[in-house]
C-alpha cells in the first residue's frame, strides 16, 4: 500500500461551496510505502533440546538476561549418565591391561621367562652334544637332535616375546578406543544440561519443569536487545520501489506519539509465504530505550521526494490523464508524475495559474 504525505496544511484553495476556484499548488511532497512489522531483536537464535528426557529446574523466566555457559535447566536421562559410568568402568580395565601387573601380561610373562630357560637349557645341551660328537662319543643322531631341541626352544621363546607385543598393542587399542567412547559419552552425558551457547535476553520460553522434551525441541529463544531492528513486511506491489539506505519513519504501537527514524539495511530476496509479504530489515537512527521483543510497529519508507512539485486532485484527472480546465474549449492531456488515491503530481500540460474544471459526468 503507498502513501503520498505532502508538508502542507493547505494544499489546494477549495471551499465547501463550488463558487471557489480551484488551482494546481506547489508544495513539497514525499511518497511513502506503508508497511507493517514488528521489533526484533539480532543474533536470536532457539536453546534446543539435544536429549530425550524429563525437563528439570527449568526456574528462567522471559526478560531474564543469561551469559555464555549459563545452565538454564537440566534433562533427566539416566540412560546417558550409564553409558559414561559404563566406559569409565571400561577404561579403568583397559588402562589395567597396559600395566606390566596385568594378569595377562604377567601370565605371558612367566611363560617367557620358562621358554628362555628352556632356551638357554638347550642351548648348553646342543654345544655339550658338539664337543662328544667332535671326539666320536655320541651319534651323529644323537648330536642333532640336540640342535633341532635348541632351534624348538628358540623359536618358541621368540614367538613368546611377539606375543608380548601383540598383547600389548592391543591393549594400547583397547585403551585408545575406550577413552574415546568416555570422551564422547561425557560429551552425550553434558547434553543433559541445557547451556546457553551466547549472551542475551529470553524472549521466549517454550517448555517448563516436568515437561518431557525430545531432542530438537525448542526450550527457548534468547536474542541480544541491545541491537534492534524494525522488521517489515512489504506488499509485492509496492517491493519495487523499496531500495536500501531509504529513510524510514516508525510508529511503535506502545508509543505512537513517537516518531523513529531508521534506514533500510536488508531486503530478503525470498517471498514470505506466511506472511504473503516480503521481508525489510530496517535499523533505527537512534537508541530505542525499553524497547520491547514482537512490538508491533507502522512503517513509511520514503522511496520518493520532490520540492515545489505541482499538484492537483485525483477527482480532476480525466481517463487518459485530461484535465478540463476553464477557457480551454478541448481538455488538456497532462503528463504526470506521483499519483496516489487523493493527488497527482503534474509535470506538464498545465501550470499554476489554470483553473480547473470539474470533470463532465
Amino acid at each position: 500500500m503507498k502513501k503520498l504525505f505532502i508538508i502542507s496544511i493547505a494544499l489546494f484553495v477549495a471551499s465547501c461551496s463550488n463558487n471557489k476556484e480551484v488551482k494546481p499548488l506547489v508544495q513539497d511532497i514525499k511518497e511513502l510505502v506503508f508497511a507493517s512489522g514488528q521489533l526484533e531483536w539480532d543474533d536470536s537464535y532457539n536453546l534446543t533440546a539435544l536429549t530425550d528426557g524429563v525437563l528439570k529446574n527449568a526456574d528462567f523466566d522471559i526478560g531474564n538476561l543469561v551469559e555464555k555457559g549459563d545452565s538454564l535447566a537440566t534433562i533427566d536421562n539416566q540412560t546417558n549418565a550409564i553409558n559414561t559410568q559404563t566406559s569409565q568402568q571400561q577404561l579403568a580395565i583397559s588402562n589395567e591391561n597396559l600395566n606390566s601387573k596385568s594378569p595377562a601380561l604377567q601370565q605371558l610373562q612367566q611363560n617367557i621367562l620358562f621358554a628362555e630357560s628352556k632356551y638357554q637349557q638347550d642351548k648348553t645341551q646342543e654345544e655339550r652334544y658338539k664337543r662328544l660328537y667332535e671326539s666320536q662319543s655320541v651319534s651323529k643322531v644323537e648330536y642333532e637332535n640336540a640342535q633341532l631341541n635348541a632351534k624348538n626352544s628358540l623359536a618358541n621363546f621368540t614367538a613368546l616375546k611377539k606375543q608380548a607385543d601383540v598383547i600389548l598393542q592391543q591393549a594400547k587399542q583397547q585403551q585408545i578406543t575406550t577413552s574415546g567412547q568416555l570422551k564422547n559419552n561425557e560429551v552425550v552425558l553434558n547434553y543433559n544440561k541445557i547451556i546457553v551457547t551466547e549472551g542475551g535476553t529470553i524472549i521466549k520460553k517454550f517448555k517448563t519443569t516436568g515437561d518431557y522434551v525430545r531432542k530438537g525441541d525448542v526450550i527457548a529463544t534468547i536474542a541480544n536487545e541491545k541491537e534492534i531492528q524494525a522488521v517489515l513486511n512489504v506488499d509485492e506491489n509496492s517491493i519495487a520501489q523499496v531500495k536500501l539506505g531509504q529513510t524510514v519513519f516508525i510508529k511503535l504501537n506502545t508509543n505512537k506519539n513517537m516518531v523513529y527514524n531508521g534506514k533500510v539495511t536488508e531486503i530478503l530476496s525470498a517471498y514470505d509465504q506466511q506472511t504473503q509479504s516480503f521481508i525489510c530489515k530496517v535499523d533505527f537512527d537512534q537508541a530505542l530505550n525499553g524497547s520491547l521483543y514482537g512490538t508491533q510497529l507502522e512503517a513509511n519508507i520514503l522511496t520518493n521526494e520532490k520540492k515545489n512539485a505541482l499538484l492537483i486532485p485525483r477527482q480532476y484527472l480525466g481517463f487518459g490523464n485530461k484535465v478540463n480546465v476553464k477557457g480551454k474549449d478541448e481538455t488538456i492531456i497532462i503528463k504526470t508524475g506521483i499519483i496516489s488515491t487523493e493527488y497527482i503530481e503534474v509535470l506538464e500540460g498545465i501550470n499554476q495559474d489554470d483553473i480547473l474544471l470539474p470533470l463532465k459526468p
